[in-house]
């Protein structure tokens, strides 16, 4: 019986695997880092502020986990390739890159500025490509196969107001997906999308607290915004060999929002 493939862990493979995590030092991509941390992955921790990942790694490490805090940042090119080189020399190859860090500016589109545009355009698009082709590269020097999550939104597949730079860029991201796995699948590296929905953190409680939020929340099929918890088994088969037959997909995890009625 212990032998059939039916009787076995879904995840077996994220044990000992590296994996690198950027914007990891809050909101959904901290996260990402302790899913992958509890499911036996060496973490690399990477953000603007180094400082600000000692506290994630400590609460790593007090629960049996290994990592490290590598200073990243998405804009920099430099500091890219050197994020990755950090990482090796600290845990190994890297096989696995949450492409997580991302900001957003709420202003209409006649009153966004150049400054603001090319902000979220850098971090979230740019920003994204900079990684996964050094991700890329890193694994091809190794020798190695890996898989690359790029974190979209909903707001990549539809379209909100008061927030041009976020959409257009999460919706650039979606395809760029789609182009690097097609590119990169015969190098056995999948790259694949988890586009979230609504959920809840520190950064939009608030919001979610006031009348156009509760109202938002109406509009999901299932009237209720999503925890964090909710996307690990999304994120676990993007990275984990049990996905490995999956490239160049987006994976709504959305409470029904996008199927939701006109």
């Amino acid at each position: 019986m212990d032998s059939s493939p039916y009787f076995r862990p879904v995840f077996p493979d994220l044990a000992g695997k590296v994996a690198l995590v950027t914007g990891a030092f809050g909101g959904l991509g901290r996260h990402f880092a302790l899913t992958l941390a509890g499911a036996g992955c060496s973490v690399a921790l990477a953000g603007r502020r180094g400082a600000d990942g000692e506290p994630l790694l400590e609460e790593i490490r007090a629960a049996g986990g290994t990592g490290c805090v590598v200073k990243l940042d998405v804009r920099d090119a430099a500091s890219v390739s050197d994020a990755f080189t950090q990482a090796r020399e600290a845990l190994g190859t890297v096989e696995i890159v949450i492409n997580s860090a991302g900001i957003a500016t709420t202003e209409a589109a006649l009153a966004t500025t150049e400054a603001d545009w090319a902000s979220v355009i850098d971090t979230n698009l740019s920003g994204a490509w900079r990684v996964a082709q050094r991700a890329a590269r890193h694994m091809r020097e190794a020798g190695r196969q890996g898989s690359i999550v790029n974190i979209a939104s909903i707001l990549g597949l539809r379209v909100a107001q008061q927030v041009p730079a976020y959409t257009a860029a999460k919706a650039g991201l979606i395809h760029l997906t789609r182009s690097l796995a097609l590119e990169w699948a015969r190098h056995g590296i999948r790259v694949n999308a988890l586009a979230p929905g609504y959920f809840e953190t520190g950064i939009n409680r608030a919001y979610f607290e006031t009348e156009s939020g509760q109202a938002m929340i109406r509009r999901i099929p299932q009237r209720r915004l999503g925890h964090p918890s909710q996307l690990d088994g999304a994120l676990m088969l993007l990275a984990s060999d049990a996905g490995s037959y999956i490239t160049g997909a987006v994976l709504p995890v959305d409470g029904g929002h996008l199927v939701g009625s006109l």
